[in-house]
């Protein structure tokens, strides 16, 4: 059955890699790390890339090329590559794109573990960086240097989740010809897909809300044919490659991503409207508030609000520590996007190892809670949140 005429959540549903003799509804797991040739010609067009014959899982396997499929039909790319986790995607997009003497520009509200690696390891192999706020246009103009070749973003950013026009984002990387390059983890496809406005790149952390339940890990790059090709042979010499099995568990979790976003999404929105009102809270955020700074602009470029939200709790580190020590239902943990709530203290974890004043800069304020909305009632969910604001206020 041909799948060019479907819409894109069809095709996550419907892409698959062809059946074998067996005729098996649900792709099967193709567990090898090699494959073989009947000849030593057909082995030889492979290696000169003069086929699409399946050589060595660490670049080329069906369960892998089946995910990228799906991803590049939901994102409306050319092109894809799978890698073994997010971080390792966000660095081989950057990585293979940028060389000594290139400039970055980077959004300064990005995950802390992306803040390391463009301020502490890409100056190591002569790339520079350049953190810009996520909302001053002038700043972002005023950063272009002649060598600058890449701009970074999050948007929705973590964890403080502004929003980038990404319209504006596309006229301007235009302008200077520089690679778009959007991390669009937390809105998922679903939500927003950045190459409808100018994105050249678009990179996931597929252990979140692709996978959706918190098993598995994976990162995804796609975007245009000719950066994804030089990403590729990066990646395939280097090695951070998905696993076949983790490929076929991500591709299964997109027949489900539609109706999952849905539910994660109407959940924060609940959960926010319903915080706003609570005493111990100085400061809620959700790109569906009214009340986000940059609601307009997440209006504009999402179809929904996304399926994490933040607050401020009164009593700052010590209130942050005590709320999630008193939670009884929702999960504390390092991930988001799964199908079970979850909160996390982002200034005593994930942006523990910034200072006082890089916090500060990127809006990451002492009592920041951020709230990973899962698929639980949506009662069940705010009465743990607010009996546990209510025992850290004591």
């Amino acid at each position: 059955m041909s799948t060019d005429n479907l819409d894109p959540l069809s095709k996550a549903i419907r892409i698959q890699t062809p059946r074998t003799q067996q005729q098996e509804h649900s792709t099967p797991l193709y567990l090898t790390s090699s494959f073989i040739f009947e000849e030593a010609e057909a082995m030889r067009a492979a290696f000169a890339d003069e086929t699409d014959d399946n050589i060595y899982s660490r670049f080329s396997n069906p369960n892998v090329d089946e995910f990228i499929a799906k991803m590049c039909a939901l994102e409306n790319a050319e092109a894809g590559f799978a890698t073994s986790t997010g971080m390792s995607a966000i660095f081989s997009s950057m990585f293979a794109l940028l060389g000594q003497g290139d400039h970055l520009l980077c959004c300064s509200s990005v995950f802390g573990s992306t803040f390391t690696v463009v301020t502490k390891y890409l100056p190591k192999y002569g790339i520079t960086c350049t953190l810009v706020p996520a909302n001053d246009k002038e700043a972002w103009e005023a950063a272009v240097q002649p060598n600058t070749k890449m701009v970074y973003l999050e948007t929705p950013t973590n964890p403080q989740l502004e929003i980038i026009d990404l319209e504006w984002a596309g006229q301007f990387s235009k302008k200077y010809n520089l690679i778009l390059n959007v991390d669009n983890c937390f809105a998922t496809p679903l939500l927003q897909r950045p190459t409808d406005f100018g994105a050249d790149l678009v990179v996931h952390s597929a252990t979140k809300w692709i996978d959706g339940q918190g098993r598995v890990m994976g990162g995804v790059i796609v975007g245009r044919e000719d950066l994804v090709k030089e990403i590729y042979l990066f990646c395939r010499n280097t090695g951070p490659a998905l696993s076949p099995f983790n490929a076929w568990v991500l591709s299964k979790s997109l027949e489900t991503l539609d109706v999952r976003m849905q539910r994660h999404c109407e959940n924060a929105l609940k959960v926010a409207e319903t915080l706003q009102s609570h005493p111990n809270v100085s400061w809620v955020k959700y790109p569906f508030l009214p009340t986000h700074p940059q609601y307009e602009i997440a209006k504009k470029q999402m179809t929904l609000g996304g399926g994490v939200l933040c607050f401020e709790i009164k009593g700052g580190l010590e209130a942050g520590r005590k709320f999630l020590d008193h939670l009884q239902m929702l999960s504390v943990t390092a991930n988001l996007g799964d199908a079970r709530s979850i909160a996390s203290h982002p200034a005593s974890t994930t942006h523990s190892k910034l200072t006082d004043e890089q916090r500060t800069a990127v809006g990451i304020t002492p009592g920041l809670i951020r709230i990973s909305t899962g698929l639980e009632k949506v009662d069940d969910i705010i009465t743990d949140i607010v009996q546990a604001l209510e025992k850290s206020a004591n």
